[in-house]
């Protein structure tokens, strides 16, 4: 999850649990059994007969005296009968026998009287507000006394509990805050995005300042930009030396060339002859993959199906156990790129399968946009935890650097760079015949 994620995560949950135990503790401060909403039986048998007891012209200062919001006291006429109006909710009978019992003879009615008229507007919020009880007791007086016990719960005008309103405001407030962080944090995930596009082949993409972000988040966007600058500069002035020095050695080495062909026949000229060229493919290599790793490889337009082809004819003609198979879309795909690196990828593979595997079988196919060339040999194959490493420099299977056993572990180090700087991949994988394939995919050229 992003960071923005995160904090709005924690954010509603904190603001969750601070609902949910609000709620919770006013509802186990009341007694939802109904008591808390009742007044006890023996209080309103003593009030009934306080009111007997009070002279009729201080009744009212009494009546006055026992009423609250939550309860209300009143006398009515003694023609009105103290029957009880249509209940509106079931009332338990042992609550009437209960309240019967302490007033004696006294007639009583009990009722749940309809609900408040803000009940249809929040019918659940509002139910536990509305008129708890009501009872009309027949006083010996011959008037009736009736009692209405309201809910504890305090309304507003509006129907809302009191604080609801204000929690209310508090949670908007939070998704007010929510989103100010979010957009925040978008700086964040911008730059994130722009560390994975980050080419330091190519110029610096520099991340817009965000001006009106966090000091913190704006110096750490300077701080990325330079870091993105000053890597492009090193990387740039690391490949101009090393294809500097690769030009200048591989100089020498064509002198030295030169001079062995002075040294008479023989073996010791012969290896003479091998080490020098295979020094020079070598300093090619480095210099065609510093070109590769500085963007610097020419661009044209090249028929790969070509050279494929004209890579396995040459080892056919030297007699190795090389085949290829050409699918019909494969043929005339075109891939801009550099015609030298691309030879180089297709015979440096190519070799590495004669060489390790005993043969290569080349195959060449379209897959969407892109095109899928497939070597597979009949080697013992590659384990999977060393076919990433096998792509790194100065990488072989074979653990001794004795040069006849194998090369210098470059060739398949500078095949990725080379492949890599075309805007392609190479994976390793098994062979159907056992042993070890190289799938290398390069994007087909689009026209605009």
């Amino acid at each position: 999850m992003s960071l923005a994620a995160r904090i709005t995560l924690i954010v509603f949950i904190a603001l969750l649990a601070v609902w949910i135990g609000t709620i919770a503790l006013y509802y186990r401060s009341q007694d939802w059994d109904g008591d808390a909403l009742r007044p006890p039986p023996r209080q309103i048998a003593a009030l009934a007969e306080l009111i007997e007891r009070t002279p009729r012209e201080q009744r009212s200062l009494a009546l006055a005296a026992v009423s609250s919001g939550v309860l209300d006291a009143r006398l009515e006429p003694p023609d009105n009968p103290a029957v009880a109006p249509p209940q509106t909710r079931r009332l338990d009978e042992q609550v009437r026998l209960a309240y019967a019992a302490e007033l004696g003879d006294r007639p009583v009615a009990i009722a749940v009287p309809p609900a408040s008229p803000w009940r249809w507007r929040f019918p659940r919020l509002v139910a536990t507000a509305a008129d708890a009880l009501r009872l009309r007791i027949g006083l010996h007086t011959s008037e009736t006394l009736v009692i209405e016990m309201k809910g504890s719960l305090v309304l507003t005008r509006l129907g809302l509990p009191i604080g609801f309103g204000a929690g209310l405001l508090g949670t908007l407030i939070a998704l007010v805050a929510l989103i100010i962080m979010h957009r925040e944090t978008r700086p964040l995930a911008r730059l994130a995005a722009a560390v994975d596009r980050m080419d330091l082949a190519g110029p610096p993409a520099l991340l817009p300042q965000a001006r009106t972000s966090a000091s913190e988040i704006q110096a750490l966007i300077t701080a990325f930009n330079r870091l993105q600058t000053r890597l492009s500069q090193l990387l740039r002035a690391r490949m101009a030396m090393l294809g500097g020095i690769s030009h200048d050695v591989r100089t020498f080495a064509t002198r030295l060339r030169l001079r062995v062909d002075h040294i008479p026949q023989g073996p010791q000229r012969d290896r003479a002859i091998s080490d020098i060229s295979d020094m020079i493919r070598l300093l090619d290599d480095a210099l065609l993959a510093s070109r590769a790793g500085a963007g610097e490889l020419i661009e044209e337009l090249v028929e790969f199906d070509q050279i494929v082809r004209i890579e396995v004819e040459d080892r056919l003609a030297a007699g190795a156990a090389i085949e290829l198979r050409m699918s019909q879309s494969a043929v005339g795909a075109t891939i801009l790129g550099d015609r030298l690196a691309l030879r180089r990828i297709v015979s440096n593979l190519a070799d590495n399968a004669l060489a390790y595997g005993h043969a290569a079988h080349l195959a060449v196919e379209i897959d969407a946009q892109t095109i899928v060339l497939t070597i597979d040999d009949e080697g013992t194959g590659i384990p999977p935890d060393l076919r990433e490493i096998l792509l790194e420099p100065f990488v072989r299977l074979e653990a001794s650097r004795n040069r006849r056993t194998g090369g210098a572990g470059l060739g398949l180090a500078i095949v990725r760079s080379l492949v890599e700087g075309h805007g392609g991949t190479i994976a390793i994988g098994d062979a159907p015949t056992g042993g070890a394939r190289f799938t290398l995919s390069l994007p087909v050229f689009q026209p605009s």
